[in-house]
């Protein structure tokens, strides 16, 4: 299995963004990740 390259603490802060109500689109912008990543 492929390593993340996002720390866990990089993890928390992209889930907690999304708890807050910031779209899943913004937050795959700013992260540059993809949805399907940011829903896996």
């Amino acid at each position: 299995m492929k390593a993340s390259k996002f720390s866990d603490a990089q993890k928390v802060f992209i889930i907690k963004q999304g708890e807050e109500g910031t779209s899943v689109a913004e937050i795959c912008r700013k992260t540059g990740i993809r949805q399907v990543t940011y829903f896996n």
